[in-house]
Formats: C-alpha cells, structure tokens, sequence
C-alpha cells in the first residue's frame, strides 16, 4: 500500500532533481552568505550584525555590551544560522589585524594575530565604530529599501547606505559554490581621493586613479613586492597576483654580530604557525643560513633571526626565506561582488562607479525623504500661523463648540492635518515668543526646501554634494594614526641566487704565490715590507690582498686564465700548497699576475710579441679547472700584459726602447682571439702596455717620483708602427712602473 505523505507527489529523474536542487543551494550560498554587495562591501551577516547593533544603540558614545546579546538577537531576527559563524563574523570586524578599519570595538579577548581564538561570547563585549555610524548614516531617512526577514516578523536593509568605502577599504573573501572572491584592504583616504578623482573625470582611467590609489594597504603592514604594471593589469582586469614581503630590519649585536629583526608579517599569515614552519625547516636542514629563530614579540610583533654567520649576508638570508616560508606570501585577488543581484568581477574603475552611483541614489532618496518631512513640517506651521491671528476665536471653538476640528477647518480654512495639529498644541505654546519661533522656523525651513529642491534637479550641484560627503570621510578617516599608509610599495624584488659563496666567512686574507708556484693564504692584509718564509731558493712572485669570498684570476703566461676562489687557497704560515694541484697548468707555464677582476670593465691584452685586443673584464671569469683561453699564442710567445682600460689612449714601449702612443678605439673588442699588432718590431718584442687619457698625459714612475709628459705628438701615430725613442729620462728597464 503506498505511503500518503499528505501531498502531491511527482516523478523526477535522480539527476534533474539533483540539479534543481543543487542550483538553489548554489544560489542561496552566492547571494546570502559568500559573497559581497558591491555597494556597502557588506554579506548579509555582516549588514545584519551592524543593524542589529543599531537597533540596540551600540553606537560609540554608549556603553558596550555582551556580544551574546548580539548574536542573540541577530540569530532571532535575523540570521537563521549556527550562533558560532554568527559570532567569528563579529570578532573579524573588531580585529585590528583582520580588518583595516574596525566597524565594531571590542573589549575583551578577541584573539590575537597568533591565531588564538576569541573568548566565548558570552565573555566579551562590543559596540559599533564611527566608521559603522558612516556606513549607517541615513538608514532612518529611506536611504535604502527594506525587506522582510526571513519570518516576516521584522524587516531588515537590502544594503547599507555606504558613506564609507568599506569594499576596497577594508576588502572581502570568501568563497561560494562554483566561484569565490578575494579583495585586498585599501587605504581609506586613497579610495576616497580616487573616487573624487572619478567625480571630476568619469573618463578617467585605471592608471589616472592609480594617481591616488597605488595599491593594497595591509592592516599587517608590510611590503608589497609588484611593479606598477601588474597592480594595474590586476586592478582593470580584477583578477590577479600580488606578492607581499615581511617587513625586517639588520640589528647590530656585541662583537660585530648581527640578527635580523622581523617586525611585520603578510597579511592573513598566523604568526606562531610562521614560525612553526621556519623552526621546522631549521630541523630538516633546508635553511642553510640560517641558525635560530625566536619569537620576542609583546604588544608589537618581533620575530629574531639569528643567522649562521656574521659574514652571512642579510640579504641573501631573507632571500632564502622568503623563498622556502610564508615570511612572502601571495595575495590572490579577485574582484568577484555582487552587483545587485548579478555575481560579476569587476575592475577598481567599475568598483567605484558603482559605489558613487548607490551613493548619488542614497542622496536623492535622503533629499526626497527631507523634503517631504519640510513639506510636512510647513503644512502644520502654516496653520499655527493662521491660528496665533486669531486665537480667541481658536479657544472658543475648542471650548463651547461640539465638533471643533470641523469647525476649525470650516473657519480657517484649515487641512484635517492641521486642525489635528492645533487641536494637539499645548497651551503653554499660546505665546507671542512660540509664534516668533514659528515664523523664524516656518523661513529657514523653505529655505531648506528650496535647497533641496534645486539639488534634486541639478545633477552637477549633487555630485559637488557626494564629493564634499566624501572628502569628509577622506578627512577622518584618511588622515592620522588610522588612515596613514601602512604597506609599502616598491618595485618588484631582484631573484637572489643563494650560492655557495654564501656559506664562507669573510673575512681579509693576503695570497701569497711563490716564483716556483706554491701558494698560500695569510690572515689580515700583509704590508709590503711584511718578512716572508719561504723554501730554499724560492721567493715572492705575487701578493694579492683580498676577501675570503673574492674569486681571484690567474693569468698564465700560456694565454689561459683560471678563477681561484679565496676559501680555496690553503691557510697557514708554511709553504702552502703548489698552484699546479689547484688548476690545470704545466711546469713550462708561469703565473702572470693575480688579481680580483672587474666584471663590468675592459682589459687590454698582449703578448709578449706586440700582439693584443680589447677583452670584455666578464671574460676573465672560469668554472673549470682547466681555464680558458683567452689569448691565442705563436709558438716562442707568452702572455705579456692585462691592463684595464683606463682613458682613450695605449702607449707601448718595445725591449728596442722605441715608444708608440696610439688611440685605443684602433683596437678590437673581442672574447679571445690572436689580436692585432699594437706596436712594429725588428728585433726583440713588447716590453710593457699602459692605457690613459691623452688629455692627462702619460705617467710612469722613476723611483719614488712620478713624471708626466703632456707633449706627445712626437710619439702619436697608428697602430702597428715603430714609434719614437722615448723622452729623457724614462726608465732604463723600458717599464712604466704602475
């Protein structure tokens, strides 16, 4: 026998039933809980808690009270859902850390940026916050349309009126079925001088408003790490992501060490789970620069860490956490609001459109509503005036006749609203000064009227009147501690590499390379007369004072060069280590010179017989323990010379004592090669290579003294040439000595 189930019963397919009811509920999360009204910035629970407060007079000059009291009534009258959503939707707006504008003060625990949660709301207390006062401003003057609660019994706002720009200032999230939004906080005052901006030029583009709106402003504070094209791609599009930085400072401690100091984290990341995460990957080894972190925060937040090294560099480190923790982090944005009842991304341009449209809409219904409470207002003044003529007449009639209010409105020429005034005055009010006070009020009120009534025909004069609300919201809102700019923008971060170099002290050495090729490194840079040791017959080549992390090059006389890294050299006061076991040479080749090499100049090369080119100071660089070759040699030539560029002028002097001064742009610039011949020679080869600035002369050293010699004509001439034998006095070992 089949059940009566006390109605109509239908056949459905499983799947269309399905999706019918799947689609209600897809629309019910979207419009009445996920996400926003893209006029008042608000979702429904929200709105609801804020006008509940309302009701109960929780403005900021009253007292606070029970936050169950709120939830309470707001789950009765308004909002049929678990007291416990209801109750976190109240503490996210009085959280400082959460929300950039507060719409609800709270006393009491409301949690803490650790992530602790609030107290139980039968603990705390709260009340609304000016800001709130603005967003309600006008909800008693037919502002905005009301509609029945969900049981008929109140009614409720369909949308705040607004006058604070509470979508972009204090931002949303959440997600729906199928979609979700994800707005960033801004800062009042830029939203406000944006929307001005937009008032002035409705044509205004995104990066014109970008003028006055330059980005997110954290409640966290914090860095912001994007350039200026993709915050604007982002904001015309209303989708996209910004990556935001802690904010950190170097501190010094005893005996030159040093901690970094985090003072501000990302928004909407839990401080102890952050440092849960770094201590974790201290333990599993993955932050190589790092050696403790400790968390000393008190009313401010101070996050300590320590790094493995005092040469370890600052940058380097934060680098290296802000690429394995939530010390960076990324905000997705995603304009997605609720405009009237469409769900629909929109632009910042769009977002402020629609807002200064609610608020043109809210002025009119507000002006209307005034205007209609003067019109009311005049009609009764008017019939007090006519009364206060004659008001022997007026207390006869109340006193002897039967039906007075017909008889006022037949003898004055009264309306029933009127009459119904009149019969109400107070008797006290039958004074000369009460019908002065009338007359006085009965003028400013037309006045007002007529105000009114020229602002609701002249859009111009009602945008002037949004701009001035809005400049006032700018002013209190926009201004001091509250609407100071907390997030910095800068340009988008450089990727820091973290190499191995990274992990090496630095710290002053001195190299040291013998004539038969041991080498070594001393601690400290050694003075030129420093006493040496070194082994029977053997004695100093080359001395190159350095850093630890420098990479030095070794110029080989087989045309080669190889990199050395400081680390690398072996330490200590004995013989040192031979340089052939540290790279690929032969016991034919000599070492040329050491030194640390500039990567972004220019060198000239020769060799010794006259041969060179200009070479790039990038090419002086190898990873391999064989080298490079740089300079291609004849059999019988060598490595002679590696100068760097300075001036427009070479000057070379051959081992036939014969000088030649030619400029340099004659030379080419190239990676490696045979070069070109920079001086002619019969007999012998090169004997040394300087560049300078013609205009400054040629120098070279006689001992102690340097001599100059502007007049160089006689020694100018091209490349490749004999030259000139060189002036008096120059050196007998044919060596420029610098």
């Amino acid at each position: 026998m089949p059940i009566d189930m006390g109605g109509q019963i239908d056949d459905l397919a499983l799947g269309t039933a399905l999706s019918e009811r799947y689609l209600a509920y897809a629309l019910s999360t979207i419009m009445s809980r996920s996400l926003p009204d893209v006029r008042d910035g608000l979702k429904p629970v929200h709105r609801r808690l804020i006008y509940a407060m309302h009701q109960l007079k929780l403005d900021p000059r009253s007292g606070f009270k029970k936050c169950a009291r709120v939830v309470g009534d707001v789950m009765g009258k308004f909002h049929p859902h678990g007291d416990s959503s209801i109750y976190e939707a109240l503490v996210r707006l009085a959280q400082e850390f959460s929300s950039r504008f507060p719409l609800i003060e709270g006393q009491g625990n409301f949690g803490n940026i650790d992530g602790d949660n609030a107290a139980a709301m039968r603990y705390t207390e709260s009340r609304l916050t000016e800001i709130a006062e603005f967003l309600l401003r006008g909800i008693d003057e037919n502002a905005v349309d009301f509609r029945p609660t969900y049981d008929g019994e109140e009614s409720e706002p369909v949308v705040l009126p607004g006058a604070f720009p509470n979508l972009l200032a204090n931002g949303a999230s959440g997600i729906a079925v199928g979609m979700a939004t994800s707005i960033p906080p801004h800062n009042a005052g830029e939203v406000c001088a944006a929307a001005r901006a937009l008032i002035a030029n409705p044509g205004a583009s995104t990066a014109e408003l970008m003028l006055h709106m330059r980005g997110p402003d954290f409640p966290t504070g914090g860095e912001l790490v994007e350039d200026e094209a993709t915050i604007r791609a982002a904001y015309e599009t209303g989708r996209g992501s910004l990556r935001t930085r802690a904010s950190w400072a170097k501190e010094a401690q005893k005996n030159g060490t040093w901690v970094i100091v985090v003072t501000e984290i990302p928004y909407q990341v839990q401080k102890s789970r952050l440092v849960e995460q770094i201590a974790l990957l201290l333990g599993d080894k993955k932050l190589p620069l790092l050696a403790d972190v400790r968390d000393e925060s008190a009313e401010t937040i101070r996050l300590v860490l320590e790094p493995k090294s005092r040469i370890v560099d600052p940058d380097m480190l934060m680098a290296s956490l802000f690429r394995a923790t939530q010390l960076e982090s990324r905000f997705a944005l995603n304009m997605n609001v609720l405009d009237g009842r469409t769900p629909r991304v929109m632009g910042l341009k769009a977002l402020l459109r629609a807002w200064l449209d609610h608020r043109h809409e809210v002025l009119i219904r507000r002006a209307q509503f005034r205007l209609d409470a003067i019109f009311r207002r005049l009609e009764i003044l008017d019939g007090y005036i006519k009364v206060f003529l004659n008001l022997d007449e007026v207390i006869r009639i109340i006193r002897f006749e039967d039906e007075p209010k017909t008889q006022l409105i037949r003898t004055f020429e009264l309306s029933d609203v009127q009459a119904e005034a009149i019969l109400n005055m107070r008797l006290r009010a039958l004074r000369k000064l009460e019908e002065m006070e009338i007359r006085n009020e009965h003028k400013k009120l037309t006045a007002e009227q007529k105000g009114l009534q020229a602002l609701l025909k002249d859009e111009t004069r009602r945008w002037v009147k949004i701009g001035e609300e809005i400049a006032e919201v700018e002013e209190k809102f926009g201004r001091g501690p509250l609407g100071n700019r907390r997030t910095r923008i800068s340009a988008a971060a450089p990727v820091l590499e973290i190499t191995a170099e990274a992990l090496v002290e630095r710290e002053a050495i001195t190299v040291i390379l013998s004539e038969k090729g041991w080498i070594r490194a001393q601690k400290g840079h050694l003075a030129d007369d420093a006493e040496l040791k070194f082994k029977e017959g053997d004695k100093l080549a080359h001395l190159l004072r350095c850093e630890s992390t420098d990479k030095i090059a070794l110029l080989s006389t087989n045309g080669r060069v190889y990199t050395l890294k400081g680390s690398d050299i072996p330490r200590g006061r004995g013989d040192g280590q031979a340089i052939r076991l540290l790279v690929e040479m032969t016991n034919e080749d000599d070492v040329l010179c050491l030194f640390i090499p500039d990567l972004v100049a220019r060198y000239l090369v020769a060799s010794s017989s006259g041969r060179g080119f200009i070479l790039p100071g990038a090419e002086l660089t190898s990873e391999r323990r064989a080298g490079k070759t740089i300079l291609v040699l004849k059999p019988g030539e060598e490595w002679a010379a590696c100068v760097p560029v300075k001036g427009d002028h070479a000057a070379v002097i051959g081992q036939n004592r014969k000088l030649l001064v030619f400029p340099l742009d004659q030379l080419p610039e190239m990676p490696r090669g045979a070069g070109v011949q920079l001086q002619k020679y019969k007999d012998g080869g090169m004997a040394d290579v300087k560049t300078f600035a013609l205009a400054e002369g040629l120098t070279w050293r006689i001992g102690e003294k340097t001599r100059t010699e502007l007049k160089l004509t006689e020694w100018h001439g091209a490349r490749a040439t004999a030259g000139r034998l060189p002036p008096n006095g120059f050196p007998r070992g044919n060596k420029f000595g610098d």
